[in-house]
């Protein structure tokens, strides 16, 4: 292929960003079109690039459709250089659906509509550029990019407290980028001659002393924990989920989550394999401790935009647990499956609230009441991934756990994943009590006798979900096939 579909994938969100602020502001109509029109060409190449790694280079797992590397800064050995391989792709396929997806669903914005969707292309364009960036200068400014027009996303178009949750959000991952910025400098330093290649630091990190693996390491964490976000660094998430508009918190539960777990696979994991064995079980407890909290947190919740933005913080444990247990194929199969799950049924989950609130005017779970029988459409889509995300088997969400739990067991120590195991329980406990309270008992005909189903746009953003969370579930062999000789590849790296 020699046509560049990665920088592609960066560039038309950039492009359709001129395009939207060169628009009459008062056409916003025409300003929502533009903005969907230029998301719909990444998510194509996205899913070209899918089916042409799957079908040429899946089995050997190496690193595809390469552009560069390219002198950018000569002075500083920062290249242009792209690349993706078997964790990249279902991240790219993944980014480009849900991207466009909350573009539709963004068509009810009403005040500064011009801004807000130009903020939106500018944030795809930022996370298409992390997950094909093989420079640690060119992966930084993608990593920074993205904080801008998330800050004026939330702190503009969100709720009452929009600008405390956007300044939280900015200022939690400013503090972890500061951690990244000086690992990247030793590697850069220690490195002889100076690159700033991730592949070739990759191999490069692997000849450095314990100690100086260890604070890297350390630092790198710090900086994609803060992402993830694991326990302790998680409370941005709630406010930053509460207060954002609907299509935002379905782009930050289902892309910039997965950036942090992202960035620990494609860098610090196999770049530092003797502190990565050195902190393997702290990382699990890490893990443990985020399910158990997050399901906890959930359960007391009153909130339905709350209860999904902890569950995120438990589901996400799930996959700390499995990169604790780096030695296996299985338990980092899982991860990936997770990340790709949890982004289907939360951005699913973050759609379906923000269609009730849109009605109701209130997220309270405590304010409704057998509303499954004015709504029936409504209720059926929210149940069903409801059960997704309690792990029901049929559904991608049991697939990923399964996995992640059958690899834990074999590699780490088997009375930390027997607790996490609770998070299933916790998990069913959270979900069901929401569906009974929310769908189940006496319906307030005078209260909500006015609520309207759910109308065919709205369907249009939740449907693909539908579709994807049950045919990874029936059929996961074409996903673990897409990932597999790219893991094995990991894995024999974080083993050295």
């Amino acid at each position: 292929m020699d046509f560049p579909y990665l920088s592609s994938l960066v560039f038309i969100p950039i492009i359709g960003m001129g395009v939207v602020m060169l628009l009459p502001k008062n056409q916003h109509n025409m300003v929502r079109w533009t903005a969907t029109f230029f998301s719909i060409p990444p998510l194509i190449i996205s899913v070209i690039l899918t089916i042409d790694y799957f079908t040429q280079y899946a089995i050997t797992g190496t690193m595809a459709y390469i552009e560069g590397p390219f002198d950018w800064i000569p002075s500083l050995s920062a290249q242009y250089f792209l690349g993706v391989d078997g964790i990249s792709i279902p991240m790219l396929l993944l980014t480009g659906l849900l991207s466009t997806i909350s573009l539709i669903a963004s068509f009810g914005i009403k005040e500064r509509v011009k801004e807000y969707f130009a903020f939106f292309l500018l944030l795809e364009a930022g996370m298409m550029g992390v997950f094909v960036a093989l420079d640690f200068f060119l992966f930084y400014v993608f990593w920074e990019i993205m904080l801008v027009p998330m800050y004026f996303l939330i702190g503009v178009w969100g709720g009452p407290r929009r600008e405390y949750a956007a300044i939280k959000f900015f200022l939690y991952t400013l503090f972890g980028s500061i951690f990244m910025l000086v690992a990247i400098l030793i590697m850069y330093f220690t490195s002889e001659p100076h690159t700033l290649n991730m592949l070739t630091l990759i191999e490069h990190g692997s000849t450095l002393s314990h100690n100086l693996q260890m604070v890297c390491f350390i630092f790198f964490f710090i900086a994609f924990a803060i992402k993830v976000p694991v326990w302790p660094f998680h409370t941005w998430l709630p406010d930053a989920h509460v207060e954002a508009p609907t299509a935002v918190s379905v782009i930050l539960a289902g892309v910039l989550l997965k950036m942090g777990t992202y960035a620990m696979l494609r860098i610090n994991w196999p770049m530092f394999p003797d502190a990565l064995r050195s902190l393997s079980f702290w990382i699990a407890v890490l893990g443990v401790i985020a399910i158990i909290y997050g399901a906890l947190v959930s359960l007391a919740q009153k909130d339905l935009k709350k209860l999904v933005a902890y569950s995120s913080v438990s589901h996400m444990g799930y996959c700390m647990l499995a990169l604790a247990a780096y030695s296996s194929v299985t338990a980092i199969a899982g991860c990936m499956f997770q990340m790709v799950s949890h982004g289907l049924i939360t951005g699913a989950l973050f759609l379906l609230v923000g269609v009730l609130y849109d009605r109701a005017h209130t997220r309270e779970i405590a304010a409704f009441g057998g509303i499954g029988a004015k709504l029936p459409i409504y209720s059926s889509i929210m149940v069903f991934f409801s059960m997704a995300a309690l792990g029901l088997p049929g559904m991608s969400g049991f697939v990923s756990e399964f996995m992640i739990f059958v690899g834990a067991f074999g590699a780490l120590n088997k009375a930390l994943v027997g607790i996490s195991v609770l998070g299933v329980v916790l998990g069913a406990a959270y979900m069901l009590r929401m569906v009974q309270r929310v769908f189940l008992g006496g319906f307030d005909s005078k209260k909500w006798g006015g609520l309207t189903e759910i109308n065919a746009r709205e369907l249009v953003t939740v449907v693909p979900l539908i579709i994807l969370t049950l045919f990874v579930g029936i059929y996961p062999k074409i996903l673990n096939d897409l990932m597999s000789g790219t893991l094995e590849n990991l894995v024999n790296l974080m083993a050295r």
